[in-house]
């Protein structure tokens, strides 16, 4: 009699596509039994209303409909009200890093309302549906997820199983991803956990160290608006939005600076759909540190301009 060796029954079972091949990769890189990884992404669901949300997201929206959702007299008035009950310890984490500490609060104003809206869906639910069922962007998502399985628990506000987020598995009071919680996360309170929803101390600190480490330019400008003239050509859309050139090159151009900066400083001229037509924006190097937070200039701009409000109402020295 032939007898023929047990095949490992993961493979035919799976409940998610490629499920076993992700279980074999996270249980060589740490060890973990794949009995309870798969376990994990059996209790998983696909879930269409996240297929639903990712495919309109708000930066879909034109600019002079974006900002009103971010630039509201509530929000503007909550964020200097959490910036004056948070002062110390905002101003401390900024002067360590080098970043304003209006812009941590910004980060945190639009990414969560202050905390008040960290999200409804289960992280595991939202990276499995996305990895497994979202072909457009599922190498992103899968790396999520697998560094997700891979976080050790001190990292995390929870069990996996138990943890909630936005649509696209971003945590906490300022929306982290998996692998920026990796990489970024800092446990500035030191007790041996980062906590991105239960320690001011944690959250702040680790966007600040987000932005220190991603090149942001202590003093440096943000965006100041520029002024087309009847030579100037609109700018193509780039594929960042890091500075490639001085803003006398851009002068040269039709671009006019509406406010004083050095000429040799290097920009990126940025066109948005206004309330009253198109607007032109030269925006520099912190600019793209944020867009690299969230890669809509929209985005960037919301959060500049968020701080810049916050700022005026709480008073004190300006620390772009």
């Amino acid at each position: 009699m032939i007898v023929f060796p047990l095949l490992s029954a993961t493979a035919f079972a799976e409940t998610h596509p490629g499920q076993d091949q992700l279980v074999r990769e996270v249980a060589k890189d740490t060890g973990k039994s794949r009995a309870s990884l798969n376990a994990l992404l059996d209790g998983a669901k696909k879930q269409q209303a996240i297929l639903d949300a990712i495919s309109r997201p708000a930066e879909g929206k034109p600019w002079r409909d974006y900002r009103p959702i971010f630039l509201t007299e509530q929000r503007i008035a909550a964020g200097a009200d959490f910036y004056r009950e948070h002062r110390a310890l905002l101003d401390g984490i900024g002067k360590r890093y080098g970043v304003p500490p209006e812009y941590i609060v910004a980060i945190v104003g639009v990414e969560t309302f202050y905390g008040r809206n960290t999200g409804k869906w289960k992280v595991l639910d939202a990276l499995t549906t996305l990895a497994f069922y979202y072909p457009k962007r599922a190498p992103f998502f899968r790396e999520q997820l697998k560094v997700l399985l891979e976080l050790p628990p001190n990292h995390l506000g929870g069990s996996l199983d138990t943890l909630t987020g936005s649509y696209a598995g971003a945590q906490g009071w300022g929306q982290f991803m998996p692998s920026s919680i990796r990489d970024w996360g800092v446990d500035y309170d030191r007790d041996g956990r980062i906590d991105m929803k239960g320690s001011m101390g944690d959250i702040f600190a680790s966007v600040a160290n987000y932005f220190a480490q991603h090149g942001w330019e202590a003093g440096g400008p943000i965006a100041i608006r520029a002024q087309p003239d009847g030579r100037a050509v609109p700018p193509e859309v780039p594929k960042d939005w890091r500075p490639v050139a001085p803003i006398e090159s851009f002068v040269a151009n039709g671009f006019a600076p509406l406010q004083h900066v050095n000429p040799g400083r290097d920009a990126q001229l940025v066109r948005l759909d206004g309330p009253n037509g198109d607007e032109y924006w030269f925006v520099f190097q912190n600019f793209y540190v944020i867009t690299t937070y969230n890669r809509s200039p929209m985005y960037a701009m919301a959060v500049d301009q968020l701080a810049q409000a916050i700022r005026a109402r709480v008073g004190g020295p300006e620390a772009r």
